[in-house]
């Protein structure tokens, strides 16, 4: 995917947005081939070194941080990288309970704050995805073809952006927006059934 939109479509993109699943040392080169700047979350067990080859590599979580290394990150390596092969850490603390570690291959990146809300984007698709497969059934098409599939996904898409608008009109989530319908519905029938019932 990543390929056909930067080699084959020529899609114009300067950064790539990754899940913790895909950060696989072959998919970091493949965007660096590509020259996009990456920002991904690391797993907490991820082995590092921030000590330019002093000691050796450590779960990520083990590293030790100061108030200028969590504002400005810190320069480390990936165990299994190439030697010399260097990215900028940062440890986000997003609540109480969670803590993100955040590795971007922008060296210049100075802020926490700024990576931040770089990844806040991801939180937006990821919302999105959920949204358009829990509320609209994306991913319940049926249909065999790809043009048909590809029809599918587009419409679901644009019911989506309707209820998104609509939702945001009345000040609520597109879950309240669903469940709003379908209690006026369930009143309605409760009122004054559309299907009799008779018992034997």
């Amino acid at each position: 995917m990543l390929c056909n939109a930067g080699f084959d479509k020529q899609l114009p993109f300067r950064t790539v947005l990754v899940d913790s699943w895909y950060a696989s040392r072959q998919v970091l080169r493949k965007i660096e081939q590509l020259e996009k700047i990456y920002y991904y979350p690391i797993k907490c067990n991820r082995r590092v070194d921030d000590s330019n080859g002093i000691n050796r590599h450590q779960p990520v979580d083990k590293l030790q941080w100061n108030e200028s290394s969590i504002q400005h990150g810190k320069l480390i390596h990936l165990k299994n990288c190439p030697k010399g092969h260097r990215v900028k850490l940062f440890r986000l603390v997003l609540s109480n309970k969670r803590t993100e570690y955040v590795v971007t291959n922008d060296v210049s990146q100075d802020s926490a704050d700024e990576t931040q809300e770089e990844c806040s984007i991801r939180w937006k698709i990821e919302q999105f995805h959920r949204e358009a497969k829990q509320v609209i059934g994306l991913e319940k098409c049926q249909c065999r073809k790809q043009r048909a599939q590809r029809n599918h996904i587009g419409c679901a898409m644009l019911v989506w952006i309707g209820l998104d608008q609509v939702a945001r009109q009345a000040g609520q989530t597109i879950y309240q927006l669903k469940q709003s319908l379908l209690d006026d519905y369930l009143h309605q029938q409760l009122l004054s059934l559309s299907i009799a019932m008779t018992l034997a």
